[in-house]
């Protein structure tokens, strides 16, 4: 380590290591069929289109950048910028184009974006949607 190492760069620090990467995954491939059982008890059916709406979260706006500018070629509607709770922190949000509300699809598309998250060096923190759209 050299004499200088305190001035590196922020975004040449990883921020999503491997175990990090792992347990997030596995909480929200956990988590996504909870979300989906209880919008089955507020009439949100199968065959139903909806917006989700996904978090994630990086420590540089270049990464953030980079993985908004992705999401966009989704046609998902995207912003970022520091975190509120922590300026250190960036915040990815936006919306998903309507997707079919089936459990297989929405689980699929939650593994795709932890994934997806992952190839920018981000955390992907999860989604939610209205029922009301």
């Amino acid at each position: 380590m050299g004499l200088f190492s305190f001035l590196k760069k922020q975004s040449d620090k990883q921020f999503l290591s491997e175990d990090t990467f792992e347990n997030s995954k596995a909480k929200q491939m956990s988590m996504a069929p909870l979300t989906m059982t209880e919008l089955r008890k507020i009439e949100v059916k199968d065959d139903d289109y909806l917006k989700l709406e996904f978090f994630f979260y990086t420590n540089t706006d270049q990464k953030a950048n980079a993985l908004a500018n992705e999401l966009q070629k989704l046609n998902y509607e995207v912003g970022f910028g520091p975190s509120a709770a922590d300026k250190k922190l960036f915040v990815i949000t936006g919306w998903t184009t309507r997707m079919q509300m089936g459990d297989a699809v929405v689980v699929a598309w939650t593994k795709q974006m932890c994934e997806l998250g992952k190839d920018f060096d981000c955390e992907f923190d999860g989604w939610g949607t209205t029922p009301d759209q």
